[in-house]
């Protein structure tokens, strides 16, 4: 099969007859085998009856139902399992991704040979509520991530080549970075496509102000784990040792200190008169908690079940 298409849905039921015929009739023109697979956050207001009935008269239409909402991140990380296609599409339900952007999505994976190709929508018919806060959080995203060459990090439409999907784990809400997961499991040819943005036609976001916030804390949680979920004990122990020295050196300069003031019979204050005891205490005490925090998280890593597993490109 050419190209899964995989589109989470919360509450779309106005979008879906449109998105599906259209992805049909772009897929036609193209000659393309595929699939739609239509994931269904938990909907209410009647998108899976919609997804049965449209099933009916497209048998390439698929369907996925949660009991509950999970969130984009689980839609898509489930929609990924489910998947057929040598190229893997992903888009948005609410009709703001053109299925147009298709064919030359799918050329940048089979011809250009990309892992990965995200979308980025240079124009866009957002308020700037929503602008400004999205080019900031790109900004830092790729200061952290090292992926120089994307603009928009969250837009829904991306391409994958298969062996991409089926090597990571999208969870949380890890959606807005799949590109840095994809770069570390060792995909690291990843493109950008100029596409067309539309305005909502249906409905309302689903998204709040609070996703910035909590999307600068799950980049903060994927740089950490990518870059030292196998070996924790190099992060806390660096940390742990640096505090612990700095507050042994700081006692012991304050004990000399005392010691030849009073060998010399000057006059000296109590250890515990200087503000900087206390300080080389906290210090000391820190260094210690996060030694030991690097040591029990190196504990729970060599003993997890997926502590050799490792991506493999190859084998002859």
């Amino acid at each position: 099969m050419d190209i899964s298409v995989v589109v989470p849905l919360y509450d779309e039921v106005e979008s879906l007859p449109e998105l599906t015929s259209w992805i049909s009739k772009v897929m036609a023109e193209n000659r393309y085998s595929y699939e739609i697979i239509l994931v269904d956050d938990g909907s209410k207001d009647g998108s899976w009856e919609m997804i049965l009935k449209l099933k009916e008269g497209n048998p390439h239409i698929r369907g996925i139902k949660f009991r509950r909402n999970y969130g984009k991140s689980a839609a898509l990380n489930t929609g990924f399992e489910a998947t057929k296609g040598d190229v893997v599409i992903t888009m948005d339900a609410d009709l703001q991704d053109s299925p147009d952007e298709i064919p030359g999505l799918y050329r940048r994976i089979t011809e250009d040979k990309y892992d990965l190709v995200s979308g980025w929508k240079a124009k866009r018919y957002d308020p700037l509520s929503k602008t400004i806060p999205t080019k900031l959080f790109n900004a830092a995203t790729r200061k952290m991530s090292g992926i120089d060459n994307l603009h928009d990090f969250n837009c829904g439409l991306k391409a994958y080549r298969k062996a991409v999907i089926k090597n990571i784990e999208v969870y949380g809400e890890m959606h807005r970075y799949i590109p840095v997961l994809a770069k570390w499991a060792g995909f690291t040819k990843i493109g950008e496509q100029v596409v067309e943005h539309r305005a909502r036609k249906y409905g309302k976001t689903k998204f709040g102000m609070s996703r910035f916030v909590n999307g600068f804390l799950d980049l903060l949680s994927i740089f950490f784990v990518g870059k030292f979920g196998k070996r924790p004990m190099h992060f806390f122990g660096m940390m742990g040792t640096i505090s612990f020295l700095t507050g042994f050196i700081m006692a012991i300069w304050i004990s000399s200190e005392k010691l030849y003031l009073i060998a010399h019979g000057l006059h000296y204050r109590d250890i515990t008169d200087n503000p900087l005891f206390y300080i080389a205490i906290v210090a000391i005490i820190l260094g210690s908690q996060l030694f030991l925090t690097g040591f029990v998280a190196e504990l729970v890593s060599r003993n997890a079940p997926e502590r050799n597993k490792y991506q493999i490109e190859d084998t002859v």
